[in-house]
This record gives C-alpha cells, structure tokens and sequence, in this order.
C-alpha cells in the first residue's frame, strides 16, 4: 500500500486579478460556527446552544517589502487611503497549495475581498533583518478547492 503524499506547507502561491504574488507567510485561513447561549425559564441545569452564523478571521499576507509595481499593492493603497470617500473596490483572491510538481493541491478563494490594514515591519538600525510588509484582507467568504 502506498503512503499518502502529505502537502508541505511552505509551497504556496496567491493570485490577484492574474498576478501571482509571492509571500512568505499566509494567515487566518479558518472558518467558526458561532453559538447563542439561550436560557430557558424553569431549566437551570443548562443553557441551550444553538448555531447562529459562521465568521472567519481577517486574512493576513507577509512578504518582503515590494518597492513598486503591485497591483496587489497599488489595490491597497486605493482602497484605504481615499478612505470611504469613494466606492471601496472588492476582488476576490486565492491562495494555492501547490504539490512538488507545482500543481494546485489545495486552493482557498476569498470572495469580496478588501484591505483592512496595511504595515511594514520595524526599522532597526542595529539589526539586519528584511523589512517586511502584512496586508490584512477582509473578506465576505471563503471556498474550498481540492485537486481529485
């Protein structure tokens, strides 16, 4: 019988209206069903906890400062620097989960996404380290896409 072939998690890329990105670290790929805790009158032994909504985390991207020429960055400036003095633009994104052979193993589409928040890493004169800049996406929800 032959063993599975288990993904490494460090073989990803994501996908911005057709540009690939390339980011060292991708976060919050999750999904939560909430609960509403309802008491009953005369029941005190429990609560009862029905489902209400499903909520996901804000995705975080991580990468090595890029001077110029995003347009994943460009797309970030645009929607928070004007603000809400202007329609903020969504677009969806995805990120891949890539096999050895570079086909897509596992790919999460975030629909309606926007950015939140936008920083870059400290500045350290005593240290050499690479400055790196996270862009924090919302999103309304996510897909799941797995190669058979």
């Amino acid at each position: 019988m032959a063993s599975p072939n288990y993904p490494a998690g460090f073989y990803f890329k994501l996908s911005f209206k057709g540009e690939d990105a390339a980011f060292q670290e991708v976060s919050g790929i999750s999904k939560e069903m909430n609960i509403e805790e309802v008491v009953c009158g005369g029941e005190n032994r429990f609560k009862y906890r029905p489902p209400v909504v499903a909520s996901s985390q804000n995705l975080l991207l991580k990468r090595s400062l890029v001077p110029k020429g995003s347009k994943l960055l460009n797309w970030c400036s645009n929607c928070i620097d004007l603000g809400l003095t202007s329609k903020i633009i969504t677009e969806d994104v995805s990120v891949s989960l890539l096999n050895a052979d570079t086909t897509v193993f596992v790919m999460w589409t975030f629909h309606d996404a926007y950015p939140v928040k936008y920083s870059v890493s400290d500045l350290k004169a005593r240290e050499s380290e690479v400055v790196i800049e996270t862009i924090e996406l919302a999103y309304s929800y996510y897909q799941i896409w797995e190669n058979d």
